[in-house]
């Protein structure tokens, strides 16, 4: 696979700020995206696949960044059309806050893999995790904190487990439009 992305040059040109503003703006339109399963889920993950594997890992977190900060300003940016710092402090804001880490994580597997098909779906499973960790140690000590003490099974089974398989399944669909998408919008940007 051809792993170059849409925002290759490193001067903010008006194109590179564009394209990070629209990929932070689809991450927050991925968050009001609510599908109805036993358990139901936000595509928000979708979305920063997206970003990450469009932009790359720069300009990917960049975008992620921006997103949690427009959230965390006050715009009703986060699923069900949350905002603000508290609700970044509250029990899920681990996991928004995780998006940050999973694009670092992204950024950090694509500069050593970069060179391999298999690095950018690896890659952004690989941030999904951290996000997974980092979410369920920023629940635990929330939880614990306000509610009493929690079990790390009893986390898992509320916050991860039933969330692994449909962000799996996001994860290659946005693995597969990015494919798609990525040489059709470098080939148009060359014109």
């Amino acid at each position: 696979m051809n792993t170059r992305n849409i925002s290759n040059n490193t001067a903010f040109t008006a194109r590179r700020m564009c394209y990070i503003a629209l990929m932070s703006v689809l991450i927050a339109v991925c968050a009001w995206i609510s599908v109805p399963f036993t358990v139901p889920f936000t595509m928000q993950t979708f979305g920063v696949f997206c970003a990450l594997g469009f932009l790359g890992g720069r300009d990917g977190t960049i975008a992620v960044l921006l997103y949690i900060l427009m959230g965390a300003v006050g715009l009703p940016v986060f699923s069900g059309g949350g905002s603000g710092v508290g609700w970044l402090m509250g029990l899920t804001g681990g996991y928004i806050s995780g998006f940050f880490f999973c694009a670092l994580t992204y950024w950090g597997l694509m500069s050593i893999l970069r060179h391999h098909r298999w690095a950018m779906p690896v890659a952004l499973f690989a941030g999904l995790l951290i996000c997974y960790l980092f979410g369920t140690i920023w629940f635990s000590a929330v939880y614990t904190k306000t509610k009493g003490e929690i079990t790390i099974a009893a986390i898992l089974g509320k916050c991860v487990l039933p969330y692994v398989l449909p962000d799996c399944v996001k994860l290659a669909g946005a693995t597969a439009i990015v494919k798609k998408l990525s040489a059709r919008l470098l080939r148009k940007g060359a014109e």
